[in-house]
């Protein structure tokens, strides 16, 4: 069941993405279900992001909602999630949810030597 918990304020999810969400809630008959979005760990290249789409909201999670869509994040993912960008892109290679994140560290890649010899 979806309440109306903290205000994140600190995600944007494009309309884009926020139409893509609605499609696929749409395709699957589920009517009263969220974007769960959450730093499912941490690599080399960066973050790595889950997403779900669900109806089981924590009292402790944070909600927005954008074009409609209610966007939820848990409290951990919040801190690592501030400022980002959800959108959602479709190329000849394919289409999918992309996450703009500035807390990124872009200093350490699959080819850098920063990494600590990890990748």
């Amino acid at each position: 069941m979806l309440s109306e918990n903290t205000k994140i304020n600190t995600i944007t999810l494009t309309p884009v993405a926020a139409k893509a969400v609605q499609d696929l809630l749409s395709q699957r008959q589920l009517e009263g279900h969220a974007l769960r979005v959450y730093v499912s760990g941490r690599s080399c290249s960066g973050f790595q992001y889950g997403m779900a789409l669900e109806s089981n909201i924590r009292e402790q999670d944070n909600i927005d909602e954008f074009d409609g869509v209610k966007v939820v994040v848990d409290e951990i993912s919040i801190q690592y999630l501030q400022g980002s960008t959800i959108d959602y892109i479709e190329s000849p290679d394919g289409a999918g949810f992309k996450i703009e994140n500035p807390n990124e560290d872009s200093s350490c890649s699959s080819d850098s030597s920063s990494c600590g010899g990890c990748c």
